[in-house]
């Protein structure tokens, strides 16, 4: 006999996939409490170049499932979750998609009850934002299945190669005001319908301040057969907001549906400002026009090495952060900038929460 929260569960998780088949919209789930997650895009009919039989294509990001991550050495900076992953496991994750997969199935076709789709896995391609092991943790990417595709930055393209375990490593290709042209970065082996590109602050060497960029032709644009595309944005330590301003004006057009920026700013005192924070991210949610802003990389870990005791952080809600804009600004009219803040639908998802991104 089924226990009733667990059928509980499984009536909601069903209800949500149908209503995402049905809208044609995806799916974001927050695999950790920190900065994992997955993106889960309603497959278009249209396209021969989606895996057949596919409900959704699945793009993991920055994975750390469990263990503790360390950067330089472990005497320098080591960090533990202090929240446990929804999922232990790249295996368990697979085992969740599979279950998507089916239940997808069967709303699709009632009564359905065949087996899983024939594959390994179910992860279509895994991004990697940067090469620091809170984003880049081998022993989490070493659970993927090798034939997954990695788009990775430079820096963590090198050191994901030299683990001789994936087949296919790619440098993420830059989205800019010069190549704003969404369609170069739907590189094989991605459907033609998504991209993957990265978006960097001029200057910054590390590209510590940058944002990955995940493009897509939905339901809508692929029946029509437009090449506008949405845009998922994903800025784990902020991105210096008006680097941005391309965005909008891209052709084809890129609408910005949702962007993950952190509201804590977190830096290493009298040194550096790691994450940008509520601040920054009202701006870049004005400039992109994201539809959701959705909290990430502000889980407090437990830390230690050297470094830990350096380590500041300033913990702030994006109502906090009008507030001080309206101290600094003066008399703000409901027409101005601050007012369209009041337009975005702002989640701060726990782990294992999913939103769907209509």
């Amino acid at each position: 006999m089924i226990d009733p929260s667990q059928q509980q569960l499984h009536d909601e998780l069903e209800a949500s996939i149908k209503h995402a088949l049905k809208t044609g919209r995806p799916i974001l789930t927050h695999i950790n409490a920190d900065t994992t997650w997955l993106v889960q895009l309603p497959c278009p009919d249209s396209t021969s170049l989606t895996p057949k039989g596919r409900a959704f294509y699945n793009i993991l990001i920055d994975p750390w499932l469990r263990g503790p991550q360390s950067d330089v050495a472990s005497w320098f900076s080591t960090q533990y979750h202090v929240i446990q992953s929804s999922v232990q496991t790249i295996a368990e994750l697979d085992d969740n998609l599979h279950e998507t997969q089916r239940l997808a199935s069967s709303a699709i076709n009632p009564g359905f009850k065949g087996p899983k789709v024939h594959s390994k896995t179910l992860i279509d391609a895994v991004a990697i934002s940067h090469e620091f092991s809170d984003h880049c943790h081998q022993g989490t990417l070493l659970e993927i299945d090798p034939t997954v595709p990695v788009f990775a930055t430079e820096k963590a393209a090198e050191l994901i190669t030299s683990w001789n375990h994936f087949q296919n490593v790619i440098t993420t290709p830059a989205l800019s005001r010069q190549q704003s042209d969404w369609r170069r970065t739907s590189v094989p082996p991605l459907p033609d319908w998504v991209g993957i590109s990265r978006i960097v602050t001029a200057g910054n060497q590390l590209y510590y301040h940058s944002a990955l960029c995940i493009t897509f032709r939905g339901h809508a644009y692929a029946k029509q057969q437009h090449e506008e595309a949405e845009a998922i944005l994903y800025s784990p330590h902020g991105i210096v907001a008006n680097d941005l301003r391309h965005l909008p004006d891209a052709k084809p057009k890129i609408s910005t549906l949702a962007l993950l920026h952190g509201l804590h700013d977190v830096g290493i005192s009298g040194l550096k400002q790691l994450n940008l924070g509520a601040h920054n991210g009202l701006q870049a949610q004005r400039i992109c026009k994201a539809r959701y802003w959705v909290g990430t990389h502000d889980e407090v870990k437990r830390p230690g090495g050297i470094l830990a005791p350096f380590l500041r952080r300033s913990v702030i809600n994006i109502q906090e952060a009008i507030d001080k804009e309206r101290e600094h600004t003066g008399c703000i009219p409901d027409s101005s900038m601050l007012a369209a803040a009041q337009d975005v639908n702002f989640a701060d998802l726990r782990s294992g929460e999913s939103l769907l991104l209509v």
